[in-house]
């Protein structure tokens, strides 16, 4: 089993191994390989590890998404600018083109379509698998789940950025035949989400993978050097994300809520990776900063010394900025909820080396002037105007401005020049807590729970519904919010008199992980609020994905097209860029925030 895990791994090229190829007869068209060399069913899927390799086979293919994903989804944003290194596709992308190229390779569905085909192909066939008793229903149900919430999140992907799509749910002997309306009919995004909750909420399996000894399911292993126990799409986080967009607050509260719990969520015990049991306060809560030792997640000073810039803690393996760079220890499992880790020995190539790096890489996109500005708008709980994850999230190096959270498994941690310019070792990062947190904030303020939401996104529970500062007071009925209904029943009381613990007392909130001061609420708490979370997502996430996403969802919630427009006016304006008035104009229309539908 370990052998067909470290061949497909990361390679793109699986469908067309022997160990664990997804290549059916039907797939002959679309690779154009000849009958004699193709695999039948029968010989592929025969028993649980035809179908593991058939679930890691899908990944690996994925993995050759990465650099069109981070792309299409900050790019076309405000925090993320092009180089003078960078080609008439990228430019395109950036100024949001009304005349994108028919062969511009950014804007092209597909590749998604090409893996969404592949997931068809395997669903239908773990189908056949499970009427023929090759594996069992414990089996089928953990393999087709994984699988489905895998095509959905890319049929997300392909609504989010091209609005109206066609929704393929049935394997195609040529991907081509999805240009065909009279077959698939382009389906408009808020019917698609419509559809893909409406499948998700089907799937008999939304829990991870399992990970006991017993009941191990043989997916859950170590390849060169990475677990594999966060490489697969968490199915709790999606659903609420679509339930998010979708608008069902309450509902999408209730699964991000499991997910921050670690005893409610995960499988594993939950003292396994902690001597003090400690993990049962930590795993996926954002917990407050070790002002001691800094051995956390969060900005940080050498204590005693928090009034010195100098002293800020800046390395990989302390601090905000180590969860970029730090192996898969006890707190890299604290944030991270989806990482695909890329390997010098095998296919696909890290595409962000390329992409970023001006020592080594080609250097063709950088921050913009309007995220620096950002994080220098931002003062913390010390006193100093600057926000210390800008400071980790981007560098200054010989006079250009790189974006540095990709490089950190690439470059010396202290030169910042890379270790062997050979070794492109990297991580596509997809998901944290961090974002289910700010989710869950957005969704609870939508749900009229303000006050929690604020707490969420600043400081913390405790402190938030706590104000008092008497010494030996009784905190029984303050620190919490346990009269409310599930899922906002939160119990953070740090007591002394009487001594109490509750199981979220080390929540310290994102902005308090971060040791900014809270932000304000100036008129509508609603509104107020929501801007403070669409902000901070652009400080705390920058350049993972979620920027273009959480501007659509916010523009298109409040019917104000200008939350986008005057996002990416902005990056333009302050980058000189000529064309930043005229791209303002066309994004009022909410029509041309998608991409046109051209097939290349």
């Amino acid at each position: 089993m370990k052998s067909i895990i470290t061949q497909s791994f990361v390679r793109v090229s699986l469908l067309l191994l022997v160990a664990g190829s997804l290549l059916l007869s039907s797939c002959k068209k679309t690779f154009n390989i000849e009958p004699e060399t193709v695999l039948t069913p029968d010989q592929m899927y025969r028993n649980v590890y035809d179908a593991d390799a058939a679930v890691i086979g899908l990944y690996g293919k994925l993995m050759g998404l990465a650099k069109q994903y981070v792309i299409l989804n900050e790019l076309r944003a405000d925090l993320m600018e092009v180089t003078p290194n960078a080609d008439a596709n990228l430019k395109e992308i950036n100024e949001q083109s009304a005349t994108i190229s028919a062969n511009n390779p950014y804007a092209s569905p597909k590749l998604f379509y090409s893996l969404i085909n592949d997931c068809n192909d395997v669903l239908k066939n773990f189908n056949s698998m499970i009427k023929q008793n090759k594996f069992t229903q414990d089996q089928y149900s953990q393999r087709y789940s994984d699988v489905g919430v895998l095509r959905s999140w890319l049929f997300f992907q392909l609504g989010l950025h091209y609005g109206t799509i066609p929704y393929v749910t049935d394997p195609l002997e040529n991907i081509d035949a999805v240009k065909d309306p009279s077959k698939y009919p382009m389906i408009p995004f808020k019917q698609l989400i419509d559809s893909l909750i409406t499948f998700t909420n089907t799937l008999p399996y939304v829990m991870p993978y399992p990970t006991g000894a017993s009941i191990n399911t043989g997916l859950i292993t170590t390849v060169d050097g990475n677990n594999t126990k966060r490489f697969f799409i968490d199915k709790y986080a999606f659903l609420g994300d679509l339930n998010l967009w979708k608008g069902n607050y309450n509902q999408a509260a209730s699964y991000y809520r499991p997910l921050m719990e670690h005893n409610g969520y995960d499988l594993d015990n939950p003292n396994s990776l902690y001597s003090n049991g400690d993990q049962f306060y930590q795993e996926f809560r954002q917990p407050y900063a070790d002002v001691v030792a800094n051995n956390d997640l969060c900005v940080g000073y050498i204590r005693y010394k928090e009034t010195d810039t100098a002293s800020l803690i800046e390395n990989n393996s302390q601090g905000w900025r180590s969860m970029f760079a730090r192996t898969q220890d006890k707190l890299w499992l604290q944030q991270w909820l989806w990482v695909l880790p890329f390997s010098s020995s095998f296919s696909p190539t890290n595409p962000f080396i390329d992409l970023f790096s001006n020592n080594g890489g080609s250097y063709l996109v950088m921050p913009s002037q309007n995220a620096v500005d950002n994080w220098n708008s931002q003062k913390q709980a010390n006193g100093f105007p600057f926000d210390a994850r800008g400071n980790f999230t981007w560098k200054t190096i010989n006079g250009q401005r790189v974006i540095m959270k990709y490089l950190y498994n690439y470059v010396d941690g202290t030169t910042l020049l890379p270790i062997n310019p050979l070794l492109k070792n990297g991580q596509w990062f997809l998901n944290r807590a961090a974002n289910v947190h700010l989710h869950f904030a957005e969704a609870a303020n939508r749900d009229n729970r303000h006050k929690l939401a604020y707490a969420f996104l600043n400081n913390g529970i405790t402190t938030v519904f706590d104000t008092s500062t008497a010494s030996g007071r009784d905190v029984t009925n303050l620190q919490n919010t346990l009269y409310d209904a599930y899922p906002y029943n939160f119990d953070a009381r740090y007591g002394t008199y009487p001594y109490y613990r509750g199981d979220w007392y080390r929540h310290g909130g994102v902005r308090g992980c971060a040791r900014l001061v809270n932000s304000t609420v100036t008129g509508d708490s609603t509104i107020a609020i929501e801007n403070s979370i669409l902000q901070e997502g652009a400080l705390e996430l920058a350049y993972e994905g979620e920027r273009w996403g959480d501007l659509v969802r916010i523009a298109t919630r409040r019917n104000d097209p200008s939350i986008v427009a005057n996002a990416v006016y902005a990056k333009l304006s302050k980058d000189g860029n000529p064309n930043a008035a005229a791209v303002r104009t066309r994004l009022m229309n909410p029509a041309n925030w998608y991409l046109p539908f051209k097939w290349n």
